[in-house]
C-alpha cells in the first residue's frame, strides 16, 4: 500500500493517566496502582494511530515553549510524525489528567486553554503542509474560525476533509458543504443529525440528510454501541451497523481517535466503505484494550 501523506490539524498534550481503585472521599487519598504518561491530544493521537498504519501524518497543533512541548514534540518525531507545523507558543503545554477506575469509567482534568488552540493564522500558514495531501483530518474541538479555515485549506488542496467530533456553533452549515467524511460519538452526533441515536430509523433519515449536504461518508458511534456508517454512491445511499468487537475495555481514550485515522487510510488506499469500516472498528477495539490511548495498528493494513 502507497503511504499517504495525511495532515492532521487538532489538540497534542501531554497525557497523565493514574489508575485508582477508586474516587477518594475529600480530605483523603488512594494508592494509585499504575501511572501512564504519553504523547496526547485528539490530533496527536491520529496522527500516532496514522503513522502506525503507514501513513506519513503532519500534525498542526499548538505545544508550549517548556521542556514539557520540547519532549512531546521529539516523541512526536521519533513516531514518524512531521512536527513542522506544531506552533510554539509562551506558557506550559497542554495537560489532560485522567483517573482511570477498575470499572472502565473515568474523571478527566484538563488544562486547554485558548492559549494552547489553534488560530486561524496558525492553519493559513501550514498551506504549503497541506499542499500535496491525500487527506485533511480536523478535531472540531477547537475554535470555530480555525475549523472552518482547515476545513476550506483541505478542500483547497482537493484532499480528502475528514471531519471528526461536533460543530462548533453557527458552522454546521459551512463544514457540511467542505466534508468528504464526518465522524462523531455518540454525544455529538446529536448536533449534526438533530435525533437522538437510539432512534434508528429517524438516524439513518438523518446522515441520508446529511449526505445530500456534502459528505459521501457518515459515522456515527451509537448510544447502545457500535457504529453507523452510511455512504452514497451516486444516486443510492447504503447503511451498515458495525457492532463494536469481543475486546475486554480498559479505557476508551484514543478509541475514537484509531477509528478515524484507520478509516481515513482504508478509503485512501481504495477499500469499500463496508471494509474499511471493519477496520476502523477494529483498530478502535485495539487501543481501548490498552491503557492511555496509545494504540499498537501495526499490521492492520497491508503495507
Amino acid at each position: 500500500m502507497d503511504r499517504p501523506r495525511v495532515v492532521v490539524f487538532g489538540q497534542l498534550a501531554r497525557d497523565l493517566v493514574l489508575c485508582a481503585p477508586e474516587i477518594p472521599d475529600a480530605g483523603s487519598s488512594v494508592d494509585v496502582r499504575e501511572r501512564v504518561e504519553e504523547l496526547g491530544g485528539k490530533g496527536a493521537n491520529q496522527a500516532v494511530a496514522l503513522a502506525q498504519l503507514g501513513a506519513r501524518p503532519s500534525l498542526v497543533a499548538v505545544a508550549g515553549d517548556d521542556d514539557v512541548g520540547d519532549a512531546l514534540l521529539a516523541r512526536a518525531a521519533s513516531d514518524g510524525i512531521d512536527v513542522s507545523g506544531v506552533v510554539r507558543r509562551p506558557g506550559p503545554t497542554g495537560l489532560i489528567v485522567e483517573v482511570l477506575l477498575p470499572s472502565g469509567d473515568y474523571r478527566y482534568f484538563e488544562h486547554l486553554g485558548e492559549r494552547v488552540q489553534l488560530h486561524t493564522s496558525d492553519v493559513t500558514s501550514s498551506a504549503s503542509i497541506v499542499e500535496g495531501a491525500a487527506a485533511a483530518l480536523v478535531q472540531l474541538q477547537q475554535p470555530a474560525p480555525a475549523v472552518v479555515s482547515a476545513a476550506r485549506l483541505g478542500r483547497t488542496a482537493r484532499a480528502l476533509v475528514v471531519l471528526d467530533g461536533a460543530p462548533p456553533d453557527g458552522t454546521r452549515d459551512d463544514l457540511l458543504l467542505l466534508a468528504d467524511v464526518l465522524r462523531a460519538d455518540a454525544r455529538e452526533a446529536p448536533q449534526w443529525t438533530d435525533v437522538s441515536s437510539v432512534d434508528g430509523a429517524a438516524l439513518r433519515e438523518a446522515t441520508e440528510a446529511l449526505l445530500r449536504r456534502g459528505p459521501r461518508v457518515v459515522a456515527l458511534a451509537l448510544d447502545g454501541g457500535g457504529n453507523l456508517f452510511s455512504w452514497r454512491d451516486e444516486e443510492t445511499v447504503h447503511h451498515l451497523v458495525v457492532p463494536d468487537g469481543p475486546e475486554r475495555v480498559r479505557d476508551t481514550t484514543g478509541g475514537g481517535d484509531s477509528l478515524v485515522a484507520a478509516l481515513t487510510v482504508g478509503l485512501l488506499a481504495g477499500y469499500p466503505v463496508p471494509d474499511a469500516a471493519r477496520c476502523a472498528v477494529a483498530a478502535s477495539g485495539r487501543t481501548v484494550t490498552r491503557v492511555g490511548g496509545r494504540p499498537d495498528l501495526t499490521g492492520l493494513f497491508p503495507r
